[in-house]
């Protein structure tokens, strides 16, 4: 059994797969993925996973790459894609993320109701796949779980920020499910940094609901290392739409140097005992909901790592935040995410959350 079909088998298990997904995929479902690739390498590969994206749903690529890149492009895909350029306009309310107008310009053509968005390195199977749509029965939102394979180190890495995430209550994946009913009662949303939070917010500030599935795990392709390098400080700066989380991490160089500037305290028992506590987090993130089926142990012990990573690039990124926002894309965005409270004045009550109908025996069906 190969690692795909591994954590589809183990989801399974976990009685994560409804009847509705076992049955395949519905007539109302949609792929939608953005895409903006200055140059190819791993494009055959991709290629071929659209392939098989094909046989299971319809899919949509915006592709804002360059002309070439984009023409090339058309020529792997199959043809029954429907690949398309990005229209400026869809941008969203706000901000200049150029994925948000990518989605908001597929949302805009679809006529599907369950849509899947998913970053270009996001790997579903087909099982997984089914789980998000059928998951849209008594939902507006879902949020899956991602997971690196192959795990070079730097993945790793990362995946410790997943997992403290999940210590914490859930992780932000590349890829959600959602219906397109919710996102036209509320005009799409903003072009921000951190545009998944913002999606999700804005749809659960209008009354949809959002069901978090950590136990429903994704695959997701590693950057190289040196764009793993080049996000380090966006990353941080996708914090300024958690205070809470901010401030934290703000906090964490100025105690550790005050802690280690007093002369009787054993300044190794306070390094170790962060970098434990740090592990011990990872670990209980590891542990829930089925982690220990996607995440190797070896992924906790870089848990300090990370926390030393972030504690320095937040402060870089406050500095970004001083000097008007952080680059991206070949723009300069200020906001990471709009607040909850903000998103509420503005949208609050445009959603109907969907209702399950239950026949005569009282079985339940998606509306």
């Amino acid at each position: 059994m190969g690692r795909r079909q591994i954590f589809a088998a183990h989801f399974l298990d976990r009685g994560g797969m409804t009847k509705a997904a076992q049955a395949g995929p519905r007539p109302d479902t949609e792929y939608i993925l953005p895409l903006r690739w200055t140059e190819d390498s791993g494009m055959e590969e991709l290629a071929e996973y659209i392939a098989e994206l094909c046989t299971w749903t319809p899919v949509t690529v915006v592709d804002g790459s360059p002309a070439p890149l984009f023409a090339r492009h058309r020529t792997l895909f199959p043809p029954s894609v429907r690949h398309i350029p990005p229209k400026p306009n869809d941008g969203g309310s706000g901000g200049g993320n150029g994925k948000v107008a990518a989605v908001l310009t597929a949302v805009r053509l679809s006529r599907a109701e369950r849509l899947v968005i998913a970053d270009d390195d996001v790997r579903y199977t087909r099982e997984g796949l089914a789980a998000a749509f059928a998951a849209l029965d008594d939902a507006e939102l879902v949020r899956p779980q991602n997971y690196f394979t192959p795990l070079p180190w730097h993945a790793r890495w990362d995946t410790s920020r997943t997992l403290i995430n999940r210590a914490f209550g859930g992780d932000y994946p590349g890829t959600l499910a959602v219906r397109r009913s919710a996102l036209a009662a509320t005009d799409g949303y903003a072009g921000v940094l951190f545009e998944n939070l913002e999606l999700i917010r804005t749809v659960t500030a209008a009354g949809g609901r959002e069901k978090q599935m950590p136990a429903l795990l994704v695959a997701r392709r590693p950057p190289t290392a040196r764009h793993f390098f080049r996000q380090r400080i966006r990353q941080a700066y996708d914090d300024f739409a958690q205070p809470a989380r901010l401030f934290a991490e703000l906090a964490v160089l100025p105690v550790l140097a005050v802690v280690l500037a007093q002369r009787r305290v054993p300044r190794a028992l306070v390094v170790l005992a962060l970098a434990g506590t740090a592990v011990g987090i990872a670990e209980r993130g590891r542990r829930r909901d089925g982690g220990r089926a996607a995440f190797p142990p070896s992924t906790a012990w870089f848990a300090p790592l990370w926390l030393f990573e972030r504690a320095v690039c937040i402060w870089m990124a406050l500095a970004l935040r001083a000097g008007g926002g952080v680059p991206y894309a070949g723009v300069r965005i200020k906001t990471a995410a709009h607040s909850p409270a903000a998103l509420r004045l503005r949208h609050q009550g445009k959603i109907r959350p969907v209702q399950k109908a239950h026949n005569q025996n009282g079985t339940q069906h998606g509306s």
